[in-house]
């Protein structure tokens, strides 16, 4: 028999808690349905994990690393658009093609948030899965105001809560939906309306001009 690394063991195990978290729900999501989807014997998931909610965390942490991977080419500095709404417009555009390639993986989330806040005790897992979104989307704006030159008019936390905000909207609208192009303007309404919280630098600042002395002799 092939041995699998324990790393290896563990991210199988995570893939098939979110293939069958997003087809049949949490609650459906036992430890014998994953090892069965991963196709595993029982005592492998006890090999690499100590509970199931040890696998839920792993699993958040899984889902914001592909996002953080979705989104890496949008803040590579090489590459990065100069203005930083086209920098956000960029970065979105990549987040949605994440959420197209793999639809599942955010199905799970949704489910996952929801299953938690329904779930006496569980209600720190959905915190948790969104502490972590809010820490991807500060990430992303601070590399976006730095790539760009920018600022922004508002606490960096704050910006990264409402960018949250409007990808929420954007994953959910368009895993009901499917529609691209409706997916597409929303991209454009999220970049407009966080580019209006940049300011210039005040070192970039234009300085403005002496007043003439003789002005007044003319």
């Amino acid at each position: 028999m092939t041995r699998i690394a324990p790393a290896a063991r563990r991210a199988s195990l995570v893939q098939a808690a979110l293939r069958v978290i997003a087809r049949d729900g949490v609650a459906a999501a036992t430890t014998r349905r994953i090892v069965a989807e991963a196709g595993m014997p029982l005592a492998s998931f006890h090999y690499v994990f100590a509970s199931r909610d040890e696998l839920m965390a792993e699993l958040v942490n899984t889902v914001v690393a592909g996002e953080q991977t979705d989104l890496e080419p949008a803040l590579d500095p090489a590459t990065a658009p100069l203005e930083l709404r086209a920098a956000i417009r960029s970065g979105l555009q990549h987040y949605l093609d994440g959420v197209r390639a793999d639809p599942d993986r955010e199905k799970a989330m949704f489910e996952l948030t929801h299953w938690a806040l329904r779930e006496p005790g569980f209600e720190p897992l959905a915190r948790r899965q969104y502490d972590r979104y809010y820490e991807l989307a500060e990430r992303a704006a601070r590399d976006a105001a730095a790539l760009t030159g920018s600022a922004w008019s508002l606490p960096v936390a704050d910006v990264a809560r409402l960018l949250v905000t409007l990808t929420d909207g954007l994953t959910i609208a368009w895993l009901v939906t499917r529609d691209d192009a409706a997916a597409e303007r929303s991209l454009d309404f999220a970049a407009d309306a966080l580019a209006t919280l940049a300011r210039i630098p005040v070192s970039t600042a234009p300085v403005p001009s002496a007043p003439d002395p003789n002005a007044g002799a003319r």
